[in-house]
């Protein structure tokens, strides 16, 4: 007895984006944790998934990956266009640190917030709102970095006015010879920033849904809501919107290089984001699991070990 097999005639029937086969994504899981970071057909030669065994240690990595990358940047006298998240957060503290231990000003790195909560038509909080994403990282990164940050006009946020214009100025920036970098999170329905899957069913292809840039008020999935009312919301759902201005594949998807995190556990061996771990790196890449699609890009997705499993019942 399980969900495939009592669905029917549930409240949960429908509940799933239409793309979803839940039984090949449950055959996505393994018995086996240590059969995580098998290699796939369809990984990019240069993907490599890096286990780590405390949510330290994955602060650490982390920001240790986005510091070099911006040092690296640097050294070759390159600009750095980043597409950042909120979500994890831990890696911005050791990004800071480790800035400031080389001494790397950031001044040739160009920000670009994947996304921001807003209503229907787009309208996004204040940006001294403490629920706003723009706050979370004046308050994590660009704050901290003191006079090595980055520059107030190379900050860019998923405001109605601004985020249509990302593409653009991206391009530009690596029409010049810029370096774009992906730093992102995966969401429990397998989003990455707050491009849903269920929006894979308004495009005729997967090309045409590759080329999206970004959407305004995008409606979320209650999974997505529910995600963070106990990730950001202290359970409060009442205080989640329903809607956001987020990026879309055709941004994301044109990295030179990825760094993505999964630090998805709370405590007494709970945790939300092992099945869609384990459903990013094991299922063929579809614009109905838009994560799927981060394998195939160059670059690093930090996993915390428990996530991988075994992935079976426990009652806490």
């Amino acid at each position: 007895m399980d969900l495939m097999s009592t669905i029917a005639g549930s409240m949960m029937e429908g509940y799933f984006p239409a793309g979803w086969d839940l039984t090949k994504i449950d055959q996505c899981m393994s018995a086996d944790p240590t059969t995580i970071t098998d290699r796939q057909p369809w990984w990019h030669e240069k993907f490599e998934p890096v286990m780590c065994g405390s949510v330290t240690d994955f602060d650490t990595i982390m920001g240790h990956e986005i510091a070099l990358t911006i040092k690296q940047s640097r050294d070759a006298g390159e600009k750095l266009a980043l597409i950042l998240p909120v979500g994890p957060m831990g890696m911005y503290r050791w990004a800071v640190y480790f800035l400031k231990e080389w001494g790397v000003s950031c001044d040739h790195v160009y920000g670009f917030n994947m996304d921001e909560w807003s209503d229907a038509e787009g309208n996004t909080l204040p940006p001294d709102n403490p629920g706003a994403f723009q706050y979370a990282m004046k308050e994590a990164f660009y704050g901290p970095l003191g006079e090595l940050t980055v520059p107030e006009n190379q900050r860019h946020f998923a405001t109605p006015d601004v985020l249509p214009t990302y593409a653009e100025k991206i391009g530009e920036l690596k029409a010049a010879g810029a370096k774009l970098g992906v730093i992102f999170g995966i969401g429990r329905v397998c989003h990455i920033a707050f491009w849903e899957p269920h929006f894979a069913g308004e495009f005729n292809s997967e090309e045409e849904w590759k080329a999206q840039t970004h959407r305004i008020g995008a409606k979320l999935h209650p999974l997505t809501i529910e995600q963070n009312a106990v990730t950001s919301f202290k359970s409060r759902t009442t205080l989640v919107p329903a809607y956001a201005n987020t990026i879309g594949p055709g941004c994301f998807l044109n990295a030179d290089k990825i760094i993505g995190g999964c630090d998805g556990i709370f405590s007494r061996g709970m945790q939300w984001q092992g099945m869609s771990v384990w459903m990013t790196l094991r299922h063929e890449p579809t614009s109905w699991i838009p994560s799927t699609y981060m394998t195939t890009q160059p670059g690093r997705l930090i996993i915390l070990d428990e996530l991988a499993g075994p992935l079976v019942a426990e009652c806490n």
